[in-house]
């Protein structure tokens, strides 16, 4: 189990990582290096899975109530007479969020994570092994609420999306750089309630780019839909990626930076 943050489970398949502070023990880093490994061997297997599968896999990450789910049920109802959908949801505790999944006629499997907080690559292996989809689907993984951890799990994504809603502060990406550093896509969302907080869009994108400067972003809304045209045309466009996020994905959705 992490001695900073908690995360981990006892049956010691999971992670236990370094956050870095002014003086880390040696001993942890090289442990964190070996739980990273192990899991970039995983994601590698997912990868190949999806890929051959020919399956978009979309990470969407962000901190608690920025609206994952939300986004997620609006997507489906607009995206799925065009394509197959699966949906991975990871949450420490509950099934609510996979229940809403299915409400909308599409298979969620649930992960629980207990005091972990993130997704690995092993636990979206086993989750995939319960999603019945046929060839060319997308598949969303709607990760733990949390800005920081899920940054360093690669999952065999073909893309990472991070949502930040506008009721959250536009100075996010400089308090969780990591975060919005190795995202491929930058959400703004609940622009609906832009009138009634204090967040500019334009500064949030600056920031955004200054850790990752061709970073795209879209600024849409679930509830009054707003920006969800470009969000679906940015997902079939992902069909089109390469398996390797690295530069492909960026390149793919360049019309929307």
């Amino acid at each position: 189990m992490c001695s900073v943050c908690g995360c981990g489970h006892a049956d010691e398949r999971h992670e236990v990582h370094a956050h870095h502070h002014h003086k880390v023990d040696p001993a942890l880093i090289e442990i964190e290096q070996s739980i990273l490994s192990a899991n970039d061997s995983h994601a590698r297997d997912n990868r190949d899975r999806l890929t051959g599968c020919g399956h978009v896999a979309l990470n969407l990450m962000s901190s608690p109530g920025a609206g994952k789910t939300t986004l997620l049920v609006e997507t489906i109802r607009q995206l799925g007479h065009e394509r197959a959908i699966g949906v991975i949801e990871g949450d420490q505790a509950t099934s609510r969020d996979a229940e809403r999944i299915r409400a909308g006629g599409v298979n969620a499997v649930q992960i629980n994570t207990g005091q972990g907080c993130h997704l690995d690559a092993h636990m979206v292996g086993h989750a995939l092994d319960d999603l019945d989809l046929p060839r060319g689907a997308v598949v969303f993984i709607e990760n733990v609420g949390n800005l920081v951890c899920p940054a360093a799990f690669d999952l065999g994504e073909t893309a990472r999306v991070v949502i930040l809603s506008v009721t959250e502060g536009d100075d996010k990406p400089l308090k969780y750089p990591d975060m919005f550093a190795g995202a491929d896509l930058m959400i703004v969302s609940k622009t609906d309630l832009l009138p009634h907080v204090d967040f500019d869009i334009d500064r949030v994108v600056e920031r955004a780019r200054r850790l990752n400067p061709d970073l795209p972003y879209l600024a849409l809304s679930a509830r009054d839909g707003t920006g969800m045209a470009s969000w679906i045309e940015w997902i079939m466009r992902c069909h089109g990626a390469v398996p390797s996020r690295a530069g492909a994905t960026k390149a793919s959705v360049a019309a929307y930076a």
